[in-house]
């Protein structure tokens, strides 16, 4: 197992040495999405950055079991909504069942996680599946005087919870300031202090999506549900929680303190949080009409696009800045992704085009030395808290050297076998399997094949009339064509 890798833990902040519990078992548990809307970028990126987790802890030879679960409760995510059933409410607008809402919108995420090449995760829960398991988490935590019942619904008890433990340590906030901002809201009046929050809520008449309970008929609270689920698959105590950053408080606030309630310790190891995502300086909003969802970005279909933006460069644009700085997504950053993608994939072609000298030369000391120093850039920019944009950098500066090495300009027989293997499959794994960037083919494979024979046979004639015409061609398709000592072949054009 690898014994460098640091994780910045939101809770400590700070980087600390990655140990987990049960090595080389992992437990990852993120918050999915709740289902009543289009997933949106944000959210994207979220998934994407715990996509590469992942995969690179796989990599390292940890067995993970990853978590990320699926809201489909219908209440929104705080008090200050009182429960609103945001699916409830889409289904009368629509006229339909709140769980065809469910069914529509999951597979809406499922699709576009497909599409970025987001790894499924190992179990992904329900909390509509888990309602006992809610109730029983509550009941645990009632026994242990942290929670009271109040007219059918159950509130944590944060003055009780005080008394023992600290809370506002994950997102730094303090209970003062909570209640200086608390507004008085219709339904509180249950609550015996303003900082108090939802475990399960009684539902009134027009609340359609509702469970039968030891205190009445109702619906957990947002926060319980994690809790319930990541304790039943992971245990009371896991390895990593990640989510978004806006998800610190209260959700994963109210997590640890749900846990100790219940089990009278902490849930969890390393807390990761994913940074806020902003379209040209400002946060993302329908107001302003920067809201821009997955499909609007891949049909270039949004007033903000001139043009649209594949699955796999988005991807990239999310991997080029490291996960805990707020990245900005304008028009000019996805074209200079689609660039940098498109340079990644041609090394990555050339690659997997290399083939093994039938016999090497006096090692090369000097050049071998900077390719594993190169390829080391790689592994230490991932190892220092998954920095996916240290990675890219020195998968580049790997990029140029196999171009180099296909055009001639470098011997693959300075190297040695082991040397050799270093590059290549360096290059390879940790483009495909860790960041999970994959070449998107042309939708006209055949169309390219035809053209790159015609181009041939173009330039064997000295038909440069014709050959300038193939170029045009081949740039309109986003691709170029490539003269080498060895024959012709083709590129993504990164103009």
């Amino acid at each position: 197992m690898n014994s460098s890798l640091k994780i910045y833990n939101t809770l400590s902040r700070k980087k600390v040495l990655f140990e987990p519990l049960h090595a080389p078992h992992v437990g990852i548990y993120v918050c999915g999405p709740t289902v009543y809307s289009d997933v949106h970028l944000g959210n994207c990126r979220t998934f994407t950055t715990f996509d590469v987790v992942v995969r690179y802890l796989r990599y390292l030879g940890y067995q993970v079991r990853y978590l990320r679960n699926i809201t489909d409760v219908g209440h929104l995510v705080d008090d200050v909504d009182e429960g609103e059933d945001k699916i409830a409410k889409r289904a009368k607008l629509e006229n339909l069942e709140p769980m065809e809402i469910v069914q529509r919108y999951t597979v809406g995420f499922h699709k576009v996680m497909q599409q970025l090449n987001n790894l499924p995760p190992s179990i992904e829960p329900t909390a509509t599946g888990h309602i006992s398991e809610q109730i029983t988490l509550i009941e645990q935590i009632l026994a242990r005087g942290y929670a009271y019942v109040a007219n059918g619904s159950v509130y944590f008890d944060v003055p009780a919870y005080l008394k023992n433990y600290p809370y506002g340590e994950l997102s730094g906030r303090v209970v003062e300031d909570l209640l200086s901002s608390t507004r008085d809201l219709d339904g509180q009046n249950d609550k015996k202090h303003p900082a108090d929050f939802a475990l399960w809520k009684l539902a009134n008449s027009a609340h359609i999506m509702r469970w039968p309970s030891p205190w009445g008929e109702g619906f957990p609270g947002w926060h319980i549900e994690c809790s319930a689920m990541s304790t039943k698959y992971l245990g009371q105590v896991f390895d990593i929680h990640g989510g978004g950053m806006d998800l610190q408080f209260p959700h994963h606030e109210c997590e640890i303190a749900q846990a100790r309630g219940a089990h009278e310790h902490a849930p969890v190891r390393y807390w990761m949080h994913a940074n806020m995502l902003t379209m040209n300086g400002q946060k993302m909003s329908k107001s302003l009409g920067n809201s821009i969802l997955p499909k609007e970005l891949f049909l270039g279909s949004h007033p903000l696009l001139s043009q649209p933006f594949s699955p796999m460069t988005l991807r990239f644009a999310f991997l080029q800045t490291h996960y805990r700085s707020t990245m900005d997504l304008s028009a000019d950053a996805l074209k200079a992704a689609q660039i940098g993608y498109k340079k990644l994939m041609n090394g990555l072609r050339i690659a997997k085009r290399l083939t093994e000298p039938q016999s090497y030369h006096a090692p090369n000391d000097k050049l071998i030395a900077e390719l594993l120093k190169t390829c080391e850039r790689v592994l230490a920019g991932l190892d220092d808290d998954f920095n996916t944009a240290v990675a890219l950098a020195a998968l580049f500066d790997l990029a140029k050297k196999l171009s180099q090495f296909e055009a001639g300009q470098l011997s693959l027989a300075d190297l040695d076998a082991a040397s050799y293997a270093r590059l290549k499959t360096t290059y390879i794994d940790i483009t495909e399997k860790v960041l999970g960037l994959v070449e998107e083919q042309p939708k006209t494979e055949g169309l390219v094949s035809v053209l790159l024979s015609d181009y041939a046979a173009a330039k064997s004639e000295k038909n440069f009339e014709r050959v300038d015409a193939l170029r045009a061609i081949a740039k309109s398709m986003g691709l170029a064509f490539k003269d080498m000592k060895t024959g012709i072949t083709w590129t993504y054009d990164e103009a």
